[in-house]
């Protein structure tokens, strides 16, 4: 049995307010393409399927598009998909029994019953073979937030986020291997952020409410491969546990990532091989080293490229290091760049200090381009001449999660 792990394609993502379809669209024909190609089995998407919990009709299209496609191209094709923190979890089970219809398995929560039970048999998909056997299962855990979570009877002294979703995996994963029994591998999907994991400069998030809510890896012990998503760099925190990293770059800091999906072989209930299948690129990113104006300008007059329609055309960012504020910036770039096929994304400014160089170098970013914890820690610095304590921002971080979850 042939596997393909992905996640984290953020549809109707925008960056610095560019739309992406182009490039989406340039990856789902990619993807289709490739499990035609390959001869894949069973398709896996480890969450953050969406950028936002709202997401634009045109993302929800592109989904379904490609989804349809697949079904009508692939009829016997395994497909598993499941939430991640920027998906809502009840948009994406609304769909759930017209999707199982067509054999499409979309998790965007977990279940209890009246008794506050774990509800196993929605989260544990049989994979099948091309003969229609089952060659193995899957453990569908979608991202879990605080409120999915039982942790009342825990000691005061357990970290309660990491033991709560341990219940939820230990659970879940018990049941897989009883179905699975000595012959069959078992495949556990997750959202989440693995405590030996590397996250990018600006795009995710310690989830669970701060880096000491990392997961541990031994989590996903009773498992032969665990497909995981949130962190957009490809790695392997430990052995058979993989982040297959996003399909684009989501931030200019990621332009020089790896992209990629993974194939994994399965071969008489064993793990056989795993391929690192590189993603092409549909739009490039080009990120001007650090200088003055001048330079940058005279770097951007020397750019040699492709006519291409705007939906190609590379994504610029321009990095400034200034002595002095300078008037009509943004006004002489737009300027140098209005006859180059390119779209600018942002100009980042930085200003000398001393005079001893870039590492004196303050940089001025916009409200926009932070994030709430970091507006949460600039506050706190400005008011208290201070850095607040890991324990006050962790504190924070969970108070944005409720306030998240209950507009969703």
């Amino acid at each position: 049995m042939k596997i393909l792990h992905t996640a984290d394609w953020h549809l109707g993502h925008q960056l610095h307010g560019h739309d992406r379809r182009f490039e989406h669209d340039a990856f789902l024909d990619w993807l289709s393409d490739t499990l035609k190609a390959r001869e894949i089995d069973a398709l896996l998407v480890a969450g953050d399927l969406f950028d936002t919990a709202n997401p634009p009709a045109s993302a929800w299209q592109q989904l379904y598009r490609f989804l349809a496609r697949l079904r009508a191209e692939m009829p016997r094709l395994n497909m598993v998909l499941i939430g991640g923190n920027h998906d809502s979890p009840s948009k994406l089970d609304a769909p759930h029994e017209l999707l199982r219809a067509f054999d499409l398995h979309l998790v965007g929560s977990i279940s209890r019953d009246s008794e506050g039970k774990l509800e196993t048999d929605r989260l544990l998909v049989p994979l099948q073979d091309r003969e229609g056997n089952i060659a193995a299962w899957c453990a569908a855990v979608p991202f879990l937030r605080s409120s999915d979570l039982r942790v009342e009877q825990l000691a005061e002294g357990q970290d309660r986020l990491i033991e709560g979703v341990g219940q939820v995996y230990a659970e879940v994963l018990a049941e897989g291997r009883a179905r699975c029994g000595e012959d069959l591998p078992l495949i556990a999907m997750g959202h989440a952020y693995l405590a030996a994991g590397q996250l990018s400069e600006l795009s995710e998030r310690r989830v669970l409410g701060g880096n000491q809510h990392a997961l541990p890896a031994e989590l996903f012990a009773g498992a032969d491969y665990t497909a995981l998503g949130h962190l957009h760099l490809a790695q392997s925190p430990a052995e058979g546990v993989h982040y297959s990293g996003s399909p684009l770059p989501l931030s200019l800091a990621e332009a020089n990532y790896n992209h990629q999906v993974l194939e994994v072989t399965f071969a008489e209930g064993k793990l056989a091989g795993l391929e690192r299948i590189p993603v092409p690129r549909a739009v490039e990113m080009i990120r001007l080293p650090q200088s003055t104006l001048d330079d940058a300008l005279k770097a951007i007059a020397s750019l040699e490229l492709p006519a291409c329609p705007q939906e190609a055309q590379p994504f610029l960012e321009v990095r400034l290091l200034l002595p002095k504020p300078e008037a009509r910036i943004r006004e002489r770039i737009l300027a140098a760049i209005a006859d180059k096929p390119v779209r600018l994304a942002r100009i980042t400014t930085s200003y000398q200090g001393s005079g001893e160089g870039l590492a004196d170098g303050r940089e001025r970013r916009r409200l926009d381009e932070l994030s709430p914890t970091e507006v949460f820690r600039l506050c706190y610095q400005r008011q208290f001449e201070g850095e607040p304590e890991a324990g006050l921002v962790a504190s924070f971080e969970e108070i944005l999660e409720q306030v998240k979850e209950s507009n969703q």
